[in-house]
């Protein structure tokens, strides 16, 4: 599994996982957004996405 610095790094270089952030609510972007720097893969933006999405903080 690939590894990035931040989610900014992740978003700019992986398409696919930018295509899933932008596919995303405003509201649970900005919460990810607010982790950014914890979030180092796609599968860790995914599984915390999913999280948000099921009301889980």
């Amino acid at each position: 599994m690939e590894r990035f610095h931040n989610l900014t790094e992740l978003l700019a270089i992986d398409r696919a996982a930018h295509a899933y952030f932008d596919g995303l609510p405003a509201g649970i972007r900005q919460q990810i957004m607010a982790r950014g720097a914890c979030l180092h893969s796609p599968a860790e933006l995914r599984s915390y996405a999913e999280k948000l999405l099921r009301g889980e903080h």
